[in-house]
């Protein structure tokens, strides 16, 4: 997994609710454990009728609507984004087993205040074009002027800031799990 710092680019703009990950990834795409290609087929079917959804792949952040990632448990609608090249996703709530998927896989999903969410999208809508810096360490989100933070589970924010999966938070405890076996 790549270790998570700073991200600036365009935001995607989509706060349409309740998108859910058949709309993230058709199921139809998911005929392996190959992460690679997947991203051509993010949103495939929702592009199909709605220009929106043509992600540009220049746009590291997505600003979604709520309950984004709903539905049925995919991990391959995580893969879609981060092979399309998207880092965060910000949206006032999430699927509860997407945000495990992506925090497995290194996606940050952030969940801003009501209001700070209400003044994103009204600034992206202003300057659709403007740079919008996540900041992890920081906590911060600034776009054209405007600066949100928000919180996150401290342990996910170290995982994701380390790079760290599952498995490499369990390694770094390797010598105490190597000593309790030995006792």
């Amino acid at each position: 997994m790549k270790p998570w710092t700073i991200v600036t680019s365009r935001a995607a703009l989509l706060p349409d609710a309740d998108i859910d990950t058949d709309k993230i990834l058709p199921a139809r795409y998911m005929k392996g454990l190959d992460r690679r290609g997947l991203g051509a087929r993010l949103f495939a079917d929702m592009r199909a009728i709605d220009p929106r959804f043509a992600i540009d792949p220049a746009a590291a952040i997505l600003v979604a609507g709520r309950n984004f990632g709903s539905g049925s448990s995919r991990e391959h609608a995580v893969w879609a984004l981060d092979d399309h090249g998207i880092r965060c996703v910000v949206a006032p709530s999430f699927g509860g087993i997407f945000s495990g998927n992506a925090a497995t896989n290194g996606l940050l999903l952030v969940t801003p205040a009501p209001d700070d969410y209400a003044a994103l999208v009204e600034r992206l809508r202003e300057a659709p074009d403007a740079p919008v810096t996540v900041d992890l360490r920081a906590c911060a989100i600034a776009v054209d002027g405007l600066r949100l933070s928000f919180a996150i589970d401290r342990d996910l924010r170290e995982a994701l800031l380390a790079g760290l999966d599952d498995i490499g938070r369990t390694l770094r405890h390797a010598g105490a799990i190597a000593a309790f076996e030995e006792r």
